[in-house]
Parts: structure tokens; C-alpha cells; sequence
């Protein structure tokens, strides 16, 4: 409370947070030549909001963003429906989104932290490549064995 009360005060002073700004801050950085000896100023842009910089790419970047949260309160009501109605649209319905869910997921963990062109084509390649398997090893185990629902059933009976 005492934080909430120190920032108002600051702000009713004409002072506005870094977190509520709208515009970019300009920095300078100063650098220095190796064949010079003084030192000039470049302006970095670091920006206080995210559409600063969303790029081009904002449109495909925020429905990628819905798709994620659509599939994960998809999963969210897949659970119960596949305790109470185990079956094979329910199965298959479960290997897509979970395979989607893990796909997208590892391939944030890769945005993160894989750097370098060639490394990031090869990460997202074996991502590509081990979705692909996870997909079809849960296809085949929902078509040749019980499936994913009575499985689970199974291993929580025992």
C-alpha cells in the first residue's frame, strides 16, 4: 500500500511512471572508434509499448496469439469431456491440439533461446520433425490400441 500511496505522489508532482508512458525513450550510447579518439553518440530507441515494436507482422503475431489462448481453453474442456465421453473423436481430437500446444510452446522455448541463422533452421526443423512424430505415434496408439482417453482411465484405475 505504502508503494501505491509513494507512486501517486510522485505522480499528482507532474512526474509520470516509465511504465505508463506511450512514447519510445531515446538513450544515447556512446561509443568509441578504434581508429578515433573521441567518443560520438548513437541513439538507441528502447519502446515503452508494444506496438512500437510489433512490426509488420502485428496482425499474424496477435491472432497467434488468439489461436494459443483459444487451443489452451480448448484443452481446458477437452479434460472432462474426454472422463465422461471416451471415445475416438475425442481421442483425435486430443492428439491435434496437444501436439499444436507442444508445438507452439517448444517453438517459443526455441525463439528464446536458440540464436543463429543456421541453428535456429535446424531447431525449427527437428520442431517440425518431432511434432510430426508425436502427431502420428498418438494417431496410431488412438487407432491400434485404446486410445488416449481409456489410457489414461487405466493408468489412474491402477
Amino acid at each position: 500500500m505504502a508503494a501505491l500511496v509513494r507512486l501517486s505522489s510522485v505522480c499528482h508532482r507532474g512526474v509520470s511512471p516509465l511504465l505508463f508512458r506511450s512514447s519510445s525513450l531515446i538513450r544515447p550510447l556512446a561509443i568509441q572508434k578504434k581508429d578515433q579518439d573521441y567518443p560520438y553518440l548513437i541513439s538507441a530507441k528502447i519502446h515503452a509499448t508494444p506496438s512500437n515494436y510489433a512490426g509488420s507482422g502485428s496482425k499474424a503475431a496477435s491472432l497467434h496469439w488468439t489461436g494459443e489462448r483459444i487451443l489452451s481453453i480448448a484443452l481446458l474442456g477437452m479434460a472432462p469431456a474426454a472422463y465422461y465421453f471416451p471415445g475416438p473423436a475425442v481421442d483425435y481430437s486430443l492428439a491435434a491440439a496437444l501436439t499444436l500446444h507442444g508445438h507452439w510452446g517448444l517453438g517459443q522455448v526455441l525463439t528464446d533461446y536458440v540464436h543463429g541463422d543456421f541453428k535456429i533452421k535446424m531447431a525449427n526443423a527437428g520442431l517440425f520433425v518431432l511434432s510430426t512424430i508425436t502427431f502420428a505415434g498418438l494417431c496410431y496408439f488412438n487407432y491400434h490400441d485404446v486410445g488416449i482417453c481409456k489410457a489414461v482411465a487405466l493408468l489412474w484405475s491402477k
